[in-house]
């Protein structure tokens, strides 16, 4: 997903997309330590989904901070 679709979402909806990309990707990791993924880029696509989640509600929570 974007970053501007993500931006969309609420918290909670980030939180529950976020657990579904570290499964993926814990999932993933497995199948290639296995050799059974056959499309290794998934790996990185992965990565970087979980990263932009976690970037966005770390964003959220510091502009939420200065706000208080």
């Amino acid at each position: 997903m974007r970053a501007k679709e993500l931006r969309e979402r609420n918290d909670e909806e980030l939180t529950n997309l976020l657990v579904e990309a570290k499964n993926s990707l814990f999932r993933d990791r497995i199948k290639n330590a296995t050799h059974q993924l056959t499309n290794s880029s998934l790996l990185k696509k992965n990565r970087r989904e979980v990263a932009r989640i976690q970037t966005l509600l770390k964003e959220r929570e510091i502009s939420a901070a200065k706000q208080e």
